[in-house]
């Protein structure tokens, strides 16, 4: 059940032979990091990584993740507050019809009315968009956030959080209800139509293959499709890297121990993309494709 949760609260976005390029190395004069794009939910076949990831991993010091999903603290105080309290619950806060809807959809993966009657509308559609990367054979047990983290601790290596749980549940709790039932209504209507299962099949293939533009063309195709997805990446993913790019330019200059810097892939993809604003700083910034030379 933890580990679940970790993987709605990170739905955010070879064997990895493949998608070890998704990979940037920025560096400075005196110093350099990795960037590495990750999806949060994947297959065991997948590992292990890359001989680019293998290497960068080796030549770092400290993992920075986006929050630590490996402790189960955090996760659980996540959930609490994706939760209606004892008395309220789902169905008062979306229409009649788009509660309809989410209930008509539960039997296609196995869930009870009962197990998801008092989510926020935005927890209840992730838990069928992650239920839906489920059946489409990727699990977050098998995500590459978790990977990271379990392989950080097993070899003693410090875990850093550019933002942290905290952060991304004031972020969750930011929605306002009409926001909370668009992105709701909006969602439903891309399971129902298929186009949730096309955007996991396109992003992973762009994730596998090394290639955000292709990422960035996968979620501008859901964002012209689905009622609220643009306003929603605004603030889930372009709005965060102001703070995430503080956090990453400390990490190169105030800093001498190397980073491995792990976030959804979205996140490096696009003139907004953190690869191109550091580039646009003045970081020196590469895509790694065959390792470290």
């Amino acid at each position: 059940m933890t580990r679940f949760l970790a993987g709605l609260l990170f739905l955010a976005f070879a064997a990895p032979a493949f998608a070890q390029n998704y990979l940037w190395e920025v560096s400075t004069i005196q110093n350099k990091l990795y960037l590495f794009g990750t999806i949060h939910a994947g297959k065991k076949e997948w590992f292990p990584l890359g001989s680019a990831f293998e290497a960068a991993w080796a030549d770092s010091k400290i993992l920075v993740v986006e929050a630590d999903i490996g402790d189960p603290r955090k996760i659980m105080k996540s959930a609490a507050a994706m939760m209606y309290p004892e008395g309220d619950s789902l169905s008062k806060h979306v229409s009649p019809d788009d509660y309809a809807r989410f209930v008509k959809l539960l039997p296609r993966y196995a869930v009870p009315e009962s197990a998801v009657d008092r989510m926020k509308p935005f927890m209840a559609v992730s838990f069928l968009v992650v239920s839906e990367w489920g059946r489409l054979g990727f699990s977050p047990n098998w995500g590459i956030d978790a990977h990271l983290i379990l392989k950080a601790r097993a070899e003693a290596k410090p875990i850093l959080e550019i933002e942290g749980v905290d952060t991304q549940i004031a972020l969750m709790d930011s929605l306002t209800d009409e926001e909370n039932r668009t992105i709701f209504g909006g969602t439903l209507t891309a399971l129902e139509s298929g186009l949730t299962k096309e955007q996991i099949e396109e992003m992973v293939a762009a994730w596998k293959a090394g290639l955000p533009d292709s990422m960035l063309k996968t979620a501008r195709k859901y964002n012209e499709n689905v009622k609220g997805a643009a306003e929603f990446e605004e603030k889930f993913v372009w709005g965060r890297h102001d703070s995430m790019l503080k956090k990453i330019e400390g990490y190169l200059n105030d800093s001498r121990d190397r980073h491995f810097v792990a976030v959804g892939a979205l996140h490096l993809a696009g003139p907004r993309g953190l690869v191109e604003l550091l580039r646009k700083k003045g970081y020196r910034v590469k895509q790694l494709s065959e390792g470290i030379k």
